[in-house]
Parts: structure tokens; sequence; C-alpha cells
């Protein structure tokens, strides 16, 4: 699921920063024809995508802490057309390491990106279906990353590279992309700690979720009534959870079934705090992760965000926020998130930016606003 996961969830960046531009009283008219000559630009420089981009769209962090921030600059108003896109590569100590950008096309999706133990991994479709990926590593060097022709068995240290559409994992010991084996080519699914993949089959009713290790299937369980279908699902800790929901598979969502226990007992969790029924959440806007130490964080993209209290999910407390955020992840125990337009203007966004919290979001530090 929002690996860097990021990723696990991206937003679009559609506003300029407010680093020195509104200390200077520029107006949105000049912000607009600055933002038109970056997209417009075959050969943009970081430095300009990122300044036009604002907030970053993406958050990756790397085994030490390093972070890579991606930028989209699309154009405003249209389906078609000129965009821009660069990422940075920040140290742990906040200085910029490397960072690098290109003219783009508006039609393609944006590249995605996830943190590994040496570095980071993009994965990129375009339009026309086309898969590519490559690794970089802290200091911004470019790794060629191989593309697997078959299907293979997942492993321990295996990650999700794309949960779905086409579900892709990576493979950090010999730098391998690959669909797992036994999973639909199109399904949300997770890799716990063990290798095991996790996804929901949808291919008869009601669905069943299903855990498979080398290719062999493990668990199967039938959704609950009157559940009859589920959704995404993470797994993190000892802890599997996907998303209930009531509609069919893109319904909303009302509630969690969660297991401890590998498969073993399942449980429903429709309350803990959240107040599902009137959260009128579509699965489509779920934000659901597992952390390292077994705590789901559950939200509604650009809305509310819960954070269970230990490892027992059976209790969640909403988060406190400094700003409305717009897309929100947590990469190992950190949480980020990340304040931006929700809707396509040039103007600013009050704190746009990208914060981040490593005690739970008791306390929150905003990332510089250059990145």
């Amino acid at each position: 699921m929002f690996t860097v996961a990021a990723a696990v969830v991206s937003v679009m960046s559609l506003a300029l920063t407010a680093c020195a531009q509104s200390d200077s009283g520029v107006g949105s008219g000049d912000r607009e024809a600055a933002y038109k000559r970056v997209i417009k630009d075959p050969h943009p420089s970081p430095d300009a995508v990122i300044e036009a981009a604002g907030a970053p769209a993406g958050v990756a962090r790397a085994g030490d802490g390093s972070l890579l921030l991606s930028y989209n600059a699309r154009y405003i108003g249209d389906d078609e057309g000129p965009a821009a896109a660069a990422w940075r590569i920040v140290s742990p100590a906040g200085r910029t390491v490397a960072q690098q950008a290109w003219h783009a096309n508006v039609e393609d999706p944006p590249d995605q990106y996830i943190g590994v133990r040496d570095g980071f991994v993009r994965w990129h479709r375009s339009s026309r279906g086309a898969e590519s990926a490559y690794a970089l590593d802290v200091r911004g060097k470019r790794h060629k990353v191989t593309a697997s022709d078959r299907a293979l068995s997942t492993r321990p240290d295996d990650i999700v590279l794309h949960e779905g559409m086409p579900a892709r994992f990576y493979r950090p010991a010999n730098r391998t992309m690959a669909a797992p084996a036994g999973a639909p080519e199109y399904v949300d699914f997770a890799l716990d700690e063990r290798g095991s993949v996790w996804f929901v089959d949808q291919s008869r009713m009601p669905n069943r979720v299903v855990q498979q290790r080398d290719g062999r299937t493990l668990t199967s369980m039938p959704m609950p009534k009157p559940y009859t279908n589920g959704g995404a699902v993470t797994a993190a800790g000892g802890t599997t959870a996907l998303a209930l929901l009531l509609g069919g598979p893109n319904g909303t969502v009302r509630g969690l079934m969660v297991t401890a226990d590998d498969g073993a007992h399942w449980r429903n969790l429709t309350g803990g705090g959240i107040p599902w029924q009137d959260l009128k959440l579509e699965s489509v806007s779920l934000v659901l992760r597992a952390l390292p130490d077994g705590r789901l964080l559950v939200g509604e993209r650009e809305g509310r965000y819960w954070l269970a209290d230990d490892r027992s999910n059976r209790a969640l407390h909403q988060l406190k926020t400094p700003v409305p955020f717009t897309s929100f992840t947590a990469q190992g125990k950190t949480l980020y998130g990340i304040a931006d337009a929700t809707k396509p203007t040039y103007d600013l966004v009050k704190g746009e930016g990208l914060y981040a919290s490593d005690d739970g979001g008791h306390t929150w530090r905003r990332q510089g606003k250059r990145g």
C-alpha cells in the first residue's frame, strides 16, 4: 500500500512554493508565467521544477535516513500537454546530495519511488503501458534494475514496488523487479517479513483473503458477511489487515479485518475509535499502513488519520496535524504528511510542504521549505 511507500500515496503538486516568492510580493500572475515556463522547457533545471511544484508529490526513505523527494509540475486545466518532473535526494543532515529533472507529458502517470536499504527504486509506467525501473543509491548514482520475464516466489526482504495494476515487487539482493508468483496480475497485495504474499482473491464471491508463500496457498479466509468484498491490504510487524467493503470492489469502507497470528484467527475492527459510518470512505480514498511494530495507520486521503495505541490494534486515536495534509504515509516508524493544493491552482496553500513525526504524531517538524 502509502509505500513510500510509500508507499506507498502520491499527490500532484500544483502550486508554487512560498519560499522567497511570497516575501517578495510576486503575484499569482507572475507565478503562473514562471510555472508555464518550467513545464514547457525541454531541459528544465531541478531547482526550477522544485520551485514550481512547491510541495513534493511523494517521499521515500532509505535505510540510512536519506530522503528522496519527488516533484511533479503538470499543465493546469487540461489532461494533455507538457509537464516537468524532478527528484532530490536529501541527506539525514538535511543537505541536498543529488537531484535531477526532465521534461514530461501529462498523459504519463507520475513516477513512483520506494525506499530500500541502500537507496531508492523508481518505477514508471508510460501511458502506453511500458514499464521501466532503476535504482538510485543515496549519492544519486543510478543502477540497473532487471525485470524478470516470469513471476517469482517472494522471499524475506522483498519489497512491494507497485501494489496493483500491475502487481510488482523488488528484490534488493539482486536488484530485480518481478510479479509475485501465484497472485493475480492486477491486485492490491502486501508482503510481510517472512516473504508471504497477502491479497484479496476477487475471482469469486464472497472474496477471500489469501496468504501465499513460495507460490503455495497457506491460508484462505472468506470475507465475513455482510462484507463480501475486500479492499486494500497491508502487512508488517506481525499484523495483517485489509479493508471491509460494502457495495462492490470500489465500495464504502466500513472497517478492517485484522490478524496478528499469521492468519490463524481474524477479527473485525468496526469501531476502535474510528467513526466508520461517518466517513463515507471509498476504497480508493483509504490510507492503510501497518508500521514495523504492528500498529495500524488508517486514514482518509485529504482528511483525518488515526494511529493504533499499541500493536493489539483494538483502540486508535485521531492524529493532530499542524496543517491539513493532502497526502500521508509511514516510512518505517516515521510519519510523513504533505500539505498541498487539492484543486488545480497557481496560488499558495498555507503551510505548504512536507512534515515528519518520529513520535507517533505527537510532535511534527517541517522539512526544509525547498526540500
